[in-house]
């Protein structure tokens, strides 16, 4: 786990009273979680048709150790023939199982170069990949497709409203996957049909908010966000934990110590 806990500085809209900045993940971080969490993305490549514009392609995919995507794809498919007369793409990762407003979800976009990969690799992204797709046996030894590995030279991340910024491929090589990404959905799920009212004392004594309804939409080893209906309107609030966690567990208990130590 990444120990650099701090990240560029933030702004969001309708947050309420100003509160001191909270560590929270950094935007490295994010978007490894966010993309190891998706199987499918939309490739842009260089029309090699209408020269400068850019085509886009349903694209499943893999990732490697370092969080490059791999990508299986057939030497007739029109994204292969731009790649192969220009490398240059983007990948677009959305959150995946985002409901609501999507402009409100997070998401990213690689920027790099896409190439074939090499011979002495071949193996290894080969079992990396039919890991995530399990159906590509099914075609991964015809003559006609081949591997390709996306080498990010950049990466710019959106986490809602607000909350964007460039990342360093060096910076997105070296983060990790939140240990909570996994499970999140479910403490997500939990938490906004059974606990509502833990969620609005929380933040009430955490944010100096008081809310009638509560959301949780985001949670991560360090804390989550809350939105919140206020009789000033809708708002946003992060509330971090008493100490990083790990697992559902670790996250049930501290929250539990949060509710306690409000009451």
């Amino acid at each position: 786990m990444s120990t650099n806990d701090t990240t560029a500085p933030r702004q969001h809209a309708s947050t309420g009273p100003a509160l001191p900045q909270l560590p929270e993940p950094s935007h490295a971080e994010r978007i490894r979680t966010l993309i190891s969490l998706a199987s499918v993305a939309t490739l842009s490549t260089l029309s090699r048709k209408h020269s400068g514009f850019p085509f886009g392609s349903l694209m499943p995919f893999a990732l490697d150790p370092a969080g490059r995507p791999i990508f299986l794809i057939s030497n007739m498919a029109m994204h292969t023939q731009n790649l192969n007369t220009d490398p240059r793409c983007s990948l677009f990762i959305g959150q995946a199982g985002a409901d609501g407003d999507p402009l409100g979800a997070a998401r990213a976009t690689l920027v790099g170069h896409a190439e074939p990969v090499q011979e002495h690799d071949l193996s290894s992204v080969r079992e990396t990949y039919l890991a995530r797709h399990e159906n590509s046996r099914y075609w991964v030894n015809f003559s006609d497709f081949s591997f390709f590995r996306l080498q990010p030279i950049d990466l710019y991340y959106v986490g809602g409203f607000g909350v964007m910024g460039w990342v360093q491929a060096r910076e997105y090589e070296d983060a990790v996957p939140d240990p909570l990404a996994a499970v999140a959905p479910d403490i997500l799920a939990h938490m906004n049909a059974d606990h509502v009212d833990s969620m609005i004392l929380l933040a009430r004594s955490h944010a100096r908010l008081e809310a009638t309804e509560a959301t949780m939409t985001s949670v991560d080893r360090m804390g989550f966000y809350l939105r919140l209906k206020t009789n000033e309107g809708i708002k946003g609030a992060r509330i971090n934990f008493l100490h990083t966690v790990a697992t559902s567990k670790e996250t049930r208990e501290v929250l539990v110590e949060m509710v306690r130590r409000a009451t």
